[in-house]
């Protein structure tokens, strides 16, 4: 059992699914966001207040951590600086922070958008070259690249899951092949938790989708098999469906809507309208 993990964007709709699973993996869970503690903390948990922008802040928690679970950030593309502090700042302030307090390993939540500009079709692993398709892809490009730094300079580990389209159930013809359930999620960051050495590794995450339009091969060691499959959705999600249109980056890139959104402004909007036409 680990010391201690510390887990960021506790609050968030990942970071809650999170939290009951990492308990079991420590003796102490400090969990940390900028909303205020929910009722249902862990009998192992604490729970504590923090901007990620903030060095002073972030510094404290790490007194004595074994691995960090890094989910913080805004989740949306913004401005750029709106980004800054938040997603580029506060992952500079994680990674400097663990590793003078002396932690084994980071486990990052990066995300598709690393990548988003590749096509739908293009079949790429772990190994593709950074293509983001917003500046919250590029925040996302920014920290694997720090990752890997600290990896090389500084012996820090870290697992970079780049997860694509993680909700209860797969939402639209694009996700069935992007879906990630929240039980492969959960799966996913305790196989990054777990696995014996990683060094610096990137991962997609993303269920066992027949349509999956990347690869995890490159990335055995880690042992994820994910259980879920969206295809179980695609004839419902089929009979709603509007028609496709093949030259729309929003269905072409693996970015999906945020490939096709001007850059500053919300992914997450043109997502929920996506959602919204069934296509």
């Amino acid at each position: 059992m680990l010391r201690k993990i510390v887990l960021t964007g506790a609050h968030g709709s990942l970071g809650t699914s999170l939290r009951e699973p990492l308990s079991q993996l420590c003796e102490t869970l400090v969990s940390t966001d900028l909303m205020p503690a929910p009722a249902d903390l862990m009998a192992n948990e604490s729970w504590v207040q923090a901007d990620l922008a903030r060095m002073d802040q972030v510094a404290p928690l790490m007194e004595g951590v074994e691995m960090v679970v890094h989910f913080g950030a805004v989740v949306d593309e913004k401005p750029f600086e709106d980004l800054w502090g938040p997603n580029f700042v506060g992952s500079y302030n994680i990674w400097e922070s663990a590793w003078a307090a002396g932690a084994r390993r980071i486990v990052y939540a990066s995300s598709i958008h690393a990548v988003g500009m590749h096509p739908t079709t293009g079949g790429i692993d772990t190994e593709a070259p950074h293509r983001p398709d917003t500046f919250y892809g590029l925040a996302k490009c920014f920290t694997e690249d720090l990752g890997r730094l600290y990896w090389e300079k500084r012996g820090l580990e870290s697992a970079h899951l780049r997860i694509l389209s993680c909700t209860p159930e797969p939402q639209n013809i694009r996700a069935l092949g992007t879906w990630l359930s929240h039980r492969d999620m959960v799966e996913l960051v305790r196989r990054a938790i777990l696995t014996p050495v990683v060094g610096f590794t990137v991962a997609f995450g993303v269920s066992a989708n027949t349509r999956a339009p990347v690869s995890n091969a490159r990335v055995p060691h880690l042992g994820y098999r994910p259980q879920d499959n969206a295809e179980d959705w695609a004839e419902a999600i089929g009979r709603t469906a509007a028609p496709v249109d093949p030259r729309d980056p929003a269905l072409a890139c693996l970015g999906g809507p945020f490939a096709a959104v001007p850059l500053g402004q919300s992914g997450v909007a043109a997502i929920r309208a996506m959602a919204g036409r069934k296509d």
